[in-house]
């Protein structure tokens, strides 16, 4: 057996097309046009990188971007000062601000501070309360990502036996509880391993679809699963460098290994990557159209 491959590059180009489609109707058929603030503080290379990918994909979809830049000196009341104007601007529906911060800045402090109705990276404990429940929310938006990368692949998970290794709030604790839902693309039976997990090979083998989302290169390997697993590897880790200085990665799954067994896989890169940040422009239209009353 070779598993098929679940491209994320492919979906997302779907998706994008769809929202570029949501956003162009709410121009002409509205006047609106959907806003998102994006908020750097300090100098970190990889987040540049991402909040320039964020505002690019803004552009493309006909989104307004608004992006500030502040130095790794920037205050918590100056940060949280800027988050209450953005709160209060109407030509605002999402704002995000980039993580990691800097050391002397309480990132909790500032995720609440953040108006829940523009939450659009799904972290306020408003929003992570609404998830828990059931009720409507932003969902955190690598989670949403891997959620419709099932659905689109008609992967059944009603029923499902979802082993999820990592228990972080950006993936691991959102995705299990995302998929737990008596819900439509969810519905799950959930366990999540971690480490203090005792012989975590007993649980992932039992896994109809295994979410791998813990950080260690190729740690899921071949003699871990069962024929015919649905894998999900979030892993993104830099393992080396190309001659020309390009990075190398690899996922939380020995790709080469596992593929030979599972019914399905997502590759490292082009896999659940390229869902985020479409999700995260999914949402900004979710909160413009909840701001208008059009949802």
């Amino acid at each position: 057996m070779t598993a098929k491959i679940i491209s994320g590059t492919e979906t997302a180009k779907q998706i994008t097309a769809e929202t570029c489609q949501e956003v162009a109707e709410l121009k002409t058929r509205h006047g609106i046009i959907p806003g998102l603030a994006t908020i750097l503080v300090g100098d970190d290379p990889a987040s540049h990188v991402y909040v320039g990918r964020k505002v690019k994909m803004c552009q493309d979809i006909g989104i307004h971007s608004e992006r500030y830049d502040m130095p790794a000196s920037t205050s918590e009341t100056d940060l949280i000062a800027l988050l209450a104007k953005l709160n209060n601007n109407p030509q605002i529906n999402g704002i995000l601000v980039q993580m990691p911060l800097p050391k002397h800045i309480d990132e909790s402090k500032i995720i609440s501070a953040i108006n829940p109705d523009k939450d659009v990276d799904g972290f306020h404990p408003t929003s992570v309360g609404r998830m828990v429940v059931g009720n409507p929310s932003f969902l955190p938006c690598t989670p949403r990502g891997i959620q419709i990368l099932l659905e689109r692949s008609n992967i059944k998970t009603d029923g499902a036996e979802v082993v999820v290794v990592g228990r972080s709030n950006i993936v691991g604790k959102p995705i299990a509880n995302i998929l737990l839902q008596k819900a439509q693309g969810a519905n799950a039976t959930v366990t999540i391993c971690h480490s203090a997990t005792r012989d975590i090979a007993t649980h992932t083998r039992r896994a109809d679809i295994l979410i791998a989302a813990m950080g260690k290169p190729n740690f899921i390997t071949a003699d871990m699963v069962k024929d015919g697993v649905v894998i999900i590897d979030v892993g993104t880790n830099e393992i080396g460098k190309t001659a020309d200085g390009k990075r190398i990665l690899a996922g939380d799954v020995d790709f080469a290994a596992v593929k030979e067994k599972a019914s399905a896989i997502t590759p490292v890169p082009g896999g659940v990557g390229p869902m985020t940040i479409i999700m995260l422009m999914s949402n900004t239209v979710k909160a413009t159209k909840m701001a208008h009353g059009l949802i």
